[in-house]
């Protein structure tokens, strides 16, 4: 096996760049083909005569599966690297398309698609992603940024896609497609080059002296020590509230649009409004943020601000022309948001803890995705419309960017980045370096006497 390269500081760059390459595929061919999985969901209604909401509970178990797996990849990854993990992940996602092409009821469908190919999606996404963290810092918010802009592009590109694959070859045969399409997850987890940093060492020699027992060594690998870290839970509770209102709209956006009197194409038209500026801001995004004129926790605390805005102001969407601004408002505002939330993680855990933080962090977010919608939906039928839902999801937004301000210094107005690019957590292990050293000069100072044993 070849050694990882050793770095005293993140490179910036290099092979980063390729690995960028491969979280953008990874983005596509994991979120693009679960955006794009509604083609199949008429072909399976039809199919197996059952109804709609059953035939929903396939992609609904695989996101959960892959929310709630990614600890389990983030240990894994901790253990055994996080080539390997994406690379079985690839493995299991296209294993369990093949294995639905069998499928005679909706109950093979959810073990094969929703829980097989959902743990695959889990093992790819959280160590591709921490990956690519791992090897950027002052171009980390850009490279986040343009890693995911693969869910955007395969969204559009998927659908049409999918369903000339439908028409041609019948579910089955398109399923059978997509298991050679997401083959290519293999390929992108070979191209994660491991990488080792110097937290990384400092991290393994705390680790050297503690038992090992067995209960220890899974908290180890779970890294769930992230439980009493405060600044940690509290960056979850933001996101999680962020979550229970972040994806009403790609719910209920159409459907209000069509009771406010506009056709099934132009309420579509939305959302593709909706992506097209969802693409853009997850770029701007990244530039601005790694500019350094702003600490990431500001950035994200105006991006989650105005995120809330625009979606609490969609009921006073009376005109289409109004609507589409709105829709590109939350589009652009919702996109710049999310390669924050990854860029900020390393620096509230450290960059040595991203795969245990950012698989934690997903499994407890998913509390908020999963409620978010049927909360959402139990409110437009109690009210019968849909203003209640809109101005409550933009109210755990607006709720979540408060809890950021509990980060810690959120009130600073001093930017590490722009003085000297250095993250809070750089500038922590720098600090503790810098009291070794003085300890070491100190002792020097008083064992000039003391006669040393050759070894």
């Amino acid at each position: 096996m070849m050694a990882s390269p050793q770095y005293s500081k993140v490179p910036d760059g290099g092979w980063g760049w390729m690995v960028v390459f491969a979280a953008f595929l990874q983005s596509a061919l994991v979120f693009g083909v679960i955006r794009s999985f509604g083609v199949f969901f008429v072909q399976f209604v039809t199919y197996f005569n059952e109804l709609s909401s059953s035939v929903s509970w396939i992609t609904s178990v695989g996101v959960a599966v892959q929310q709630f797996g990614s600890p389990l990849a983030g240990a894994l990854s901790n253990q055994y690297g996080a080539r390997s993990v994406a690379m079985l992940g690839g493995f299991l996602t296209s294993l369990g398309m093949l294995l639905a092409f069998f499928a005679t009821s909706l109950m093979h469908l959810y073990l094969t698609i929703g829980l097989l190919s959902g743990l695959g999606w889990a093992l790819v996404f959280t160590p591709t992603i921490a990956t690519v963290t791992r090897y950027f810092k002052k171009r980390r918010t850009l490279a986040v940024g343009l890693a995911f802009t693969g869910v955007g592009l395969s969204s559009f590109a998927f659908s049409p896609l999918f369903q000339y694959f439908v028409d041609e070859y019948g579910w089955r045969g398109a399923l059978l497609i997509l298991s050679g399409m997401t083959a290519n997850l293999i390929v992108c987890g070979s191209l994660l080059r491991p990488i080792a940093l110097k937290e990384d060492t400092d991290t393994v020699k705390a680790e050297d002296s503690k038992s090992k027992a067995c209960l220890q060594k899974v908290s180890m690998l779970l890294d769930l020590t992230l439980f009493y870290h405060c600044p940690f839970m509290r960056l979850a509770l933001a996101i999680t509230l962020i979550n229970t209102g972040y994806f009403v709209p790609y719910v209920h956006f159409v459907a209000f649009a069509r009771e406010t009197g506009f056709d099934e194409y132009q309420a579509a038209f939305l959302m593709s409004v909706a992506a097209i500026t969802d693409l853009i801001g997850r770029l701007f995004s990244g530039w601005m943020s790694d500019l350094g004129k702003l600490r990431l926790v500001h950035v994200l605390f105006l991006w989650t601000l105005l995120t809330s805005v625009s979606i609490a102001a969609i009921p006073l969407g009376t005109s289409y022309p109004l609507l589409v601004i709105i829709s590109t408002c939350y589009g652009f505002f919702s996109g710049a948001m999310t390669p924050v939330v990854f860029s900020l993680i390393p620096e509230i855990v450290g960059i040595q803890r991203i795969f245990g933080g950012l698989g934690l962090l997903q499994m407890i977010e998913s509390i908020g995705g999963l409620l978010g919608a049927p909360l959402s939906g139990w409110l437009r039928d109690i009210t019968g419309n849909y203003a209640a839902s809109f101005l409550v999801a933009g109210g755990f937004l607006f709720l979540g960017s408060l809890v950021l301000c509990t980060l810690p210094n959120f009130f600073s107005c001093y930017s590490t980045s722009a003085s000297n690019g250095q993250s809070d957590d750089s500038k922590r292990d720098e600090a503790k370096q810098l009291t070794k050293q003085e300890a070491e000069s100190h002792c020097n100072t008083h064992i000039e006497d003391i006669p040393v044993k050759s070894v």
